[in-house]
């Protein structure tokens, strides 16, 4: 099967220009998450971590997507505990090393350099969880100007283990409308909030394997394409991603926004309705009445997505988090603690 998750990987990044978009997430703190949580323990942690990845985008752009991803990745399996950081042993084959993250998710460097930083001035106070979550953010704002304010006080996890990655949680690249919107409703979340975060898809690229079949052998037979792509895309695609592509191995990719693939911005929505998008997960959003109802007003109203956008990344922070006495905080995010 064709590796679904390859959609946040490798983009550039922009600048954040003076007049960038500033937004408030509307998801109310609840009561074991807050905005600044480390206000006394560790008053520096969020700059810490915003540097951090300052320095990582600075070298790399396209470790922007990588941590959105990663994030996204970690709160489907298991909630957002950060089990998705942890290395895999000799005994356990771990969430980093399933075929929906190994060799596509990137951006783990990133988290245990600001986990580095945060154990020299706090130690054994920040979870790797909060660190993940405000590197997704900061990747966001740094990358699109979308600014808004985490609730934290995450615990990590102590378990992480490759097979359940695929077990009804991350959803992929070949799924249907229904399908992507059950993946998103067994985690708390809508089928609004799945169409919001779909537009991340606006930066980073995609692995030909995810889409292959798509173009090369849609009904079963080689060389019909799935007759929802735009006939130049389609052949684009064709030109750029042949059959010998399709091979979870093969590292050709392209972009996910073939229009502005270098800007966080809305053209994600207007892509779907041109039928300009690799994946069938993102074409489908067409096929569904309420979905595609979201996808025309997102793709009319920019700044209304870069609220909304906000808003679904603070509600998927709190799936299913560990708080208070759970769990524990990882003195290095790629290992369990021992003591």
């Amino acid at each position: 099967m064709s590796p679904p998750w390859l959609a946040f990987c490798a983009a550039v990044l922009l600048a954040v220009a003076a007049t960038s978009t500033v937004v408030r997430a509307s998801y109310p703190p609840s009561s074991s998450l807050k905005v600044g949580f480390y206000k006394h323990s560790c008053p520096q942690a969020e700059d810490i971590v915003r540097d951090a990845v300052r320095r990582a985008l600075a070298r790399n752009p396209g470790f922007a997507p990588g941590l959105i991803r990663m994030h996204f990745h970690d709160c489907f399996v298991r909630g957002c505990d950060g089990s998705v950081l942890i290395n895999s042993t000799a005994g356990n084959t771990a969430e980093k090393d399933s075929v929906a993250n190994n060799p596509s998710v990137r951006g783990f460097e990133v988290i245990d350099d600001a986990k580095a930083a945060l154990e020299a001035a706090c130690p054994r106070t920040v979870s790797c969880a909060d660190v993940l979550t405000f590197a997704a953010r900061d990747s966001a704002s740094l990358a699109g100007g979308i600014n808004y304010k985490v609730p934290a006080g995450r615990r990590d996890g102590r378990v992480s283990l490759s097979d359940e990655v695929l077990d009804n949680n991350v959803p992929g690249p070949t799924d249907e409308v229904a399908e992507v919107i059950a993946s998103f409703r067994r985690k708390g979340l809508s089928a609004d909030d799945m169409v919001t975060l779909s537009g991340a898809h606006t930066i980073g690229r995609s692995h030909c394997s995810s889409f292959t079949q798509r173009i090369h052998n849609f009904t079963g037979k080689v060389g019909t394409t799935d007759p929802s792509i735009e006939p130049y895309y389609a052949a684009d695609l064709k030109r750029q991603c042949p059959m010998s592509t399709d091979d979870i191995n093969d590292p050709t990719v392209v972009p996910l926004d073939v229009v502005t693939p270098r800007e966080f911005d809305n053209q994600y929505y207007k892509n779907v309705l041109a039928h300009k998008v690799p994946l069938t997960s993102d074409q489908t959003l067409l096929t569904s009445r309420r979905t595609a109802a979201i996808v025309k007003s997102l793709a009319a109203k920019e700044r209304a997505w870069k609220a909304k956008f906000a808003a679904a990344m603070v509600k998927m922070g709190k799936v299913h988090v560990l708080t208070g006495d759970e769990g524990e905080i990882r003195e290095k995010c790629f290992v369990i603690n021992h003591h």
